[in-house]
């Protein structure tokens, strides 16, 4: 463990910054311009990981433990979001027919 703590310190602190926001701006785009409601959940993990990422890497540039506990929390709010979500995406599809995210505008009525 604390020789893959030593190596993730031998990075230097902008290569994640710019391999996380290259990550996040992929999830941004996947949520702005897909239709389809499983690839915009997709996108959604992406962001959260990218988040996670980073956060562990300034937790051990810092060797500070806070950040870890905070990848756990928005794991497990991850996780929570996938059950609730296809949940919702399954009821829709069987109302629907399809995973087109305009069909949920009938939801308004």
């Amino acid at each position: 463990m604390d020789n893959m703590v030593s190596q993730l310190q031998g990075i230097p602190l902008q290569h994640y910054l710019i391999f996380c926001s290259t990550i996040f701006a992929i999830g941004v785009i996947g949520v702005l311009t897909r239709r389809n409601v499983i690839i915009i959940m997709m996108s959604i993990e992406l962001m959260l990981n990218a988040v996670n990422l980073l956060l562990a890497a300034f937790s051990a540039h810092h060797a500070d433990p806070a950040g870890q506990v905070f990848v756990f929390f928005i794991m497990a709010l991850a996780a929570a979001e996938v059950a609730v979500g296809l949940a919702i995406v399954i009821m829709v599809y069987r109302n629907t027919k399809s995973l087109d995210i305009d069909s949920l505008t009938k939801l308004r009525f």
